[in-house]
């Protein structure tokens, strides 16, 4: 697995909390236990300004109007483990986006798909000349 810890991020996320939907009968009518992670892309220091333009790219879906990048964990019913769940989306997040995809080398096809290609094109032509009007009388 990759390694997508990013120093300090924990020190500018905040978080929300709400009452969770899910497991746990009465005690989620009681308890706030799903956590809303807010990191604010535009006024990180962690980051330069190119990456966090690709941030802004990769995750527009994700952030808000405000600049900051939300994540929601309502997976279990301790509301510190969702804090470190949503802190870890949040940072899987941000480390996807990150990686630059590498750009793609144009090839020559083999001589093996050429000449499968042309032997496939030689038999449909002959299976529609076999089927040319001449043949019929």
């Amino acid at each position: 697995m990759m390694d997508y810890k990013i120093e300090g991020i924990e020190r500018e996320v905040f978080f929300k909390t709400a009452r969770s939907d899910g497991k746990g009968g009465q005690h989620v009518n009681k308890v706030e236990t799903k956590v809303e992670a807010w990191w604010p892309v535009t006024q990180t220091s962690l980051l330069s300004n190119d990456e966090k333009e690709r941030i802004l790219q990769k995750l527009a879906h994700k952030i808000n109007k405000a600049g900051y990048l939300v994540c929601v964990a309502s997976d279990t019913r301790s509301q510190l483990e969702n804090k470190l769940i949503a802190l870890k989306k949040i940072q899987l997040l941000i480390a996807q986006s990150l990686i630059v995809p590498k750009k793609r080398k144009n090839t020559k096809p083999t001589k093996g798909s050429i000449e499968k290609r042309l032997d496939s094109k030689k038999k449909q032509s002959a299976k529609k000349s076999n089927r040319s009007a001449t043949d019929w009388k």
